[in-house]
């Protein structure tokens, strides 16, 4: 007796259909072309994941770096004063306060 794939297949190319919802072209309704746009969509992900957390903290050095220069120091001196003075605040804490509490920051 022959096994018959039908649900299965049904299952599958749902499941795919569903991931790749919103692509463009006929990556979005296709399984072939679908199935290669959802394996490079999770890889430029994972990768992208990876790179969003240096983004941020290249951002916070940028704004930590302009507090400083308003306070008459840079970026290397504050944060070089900062480990001397064992302060464990990190950038994004720093940028934070350089951003929106300028007075905090001049405190620290």
């Amino acid at each position: 007796m022959r096994v018959k794939r039908g649900p299965s297949h049904v299952h599958r190319r749902n499941r795919l259909l569903k991931r790749v919802k919103g692509f463009r072209w006929r990556r979005k309704s296709t399984i072939r072309l679908g199935r290669v746009a959802a394996l490079k969509a999770g890889v430029h992900a994972y990768r992208h994941r990876r790179e969003r957390k240096r983004d941020f903290r290249r951002l916070w050095n940028i704004q930590v770096n302009a507090g400083a220069r308003l306070n008459g120091s840079t970026y290397g001196r504050l944060i070089h004063g900062l480990k001397l003075a064992h302060v464990e605040l990190d950038r994004k804490i720093l940028a934070h306060l350089a951003e929106h509490e300028p007075a905090g920051f001049t405190e620290v």
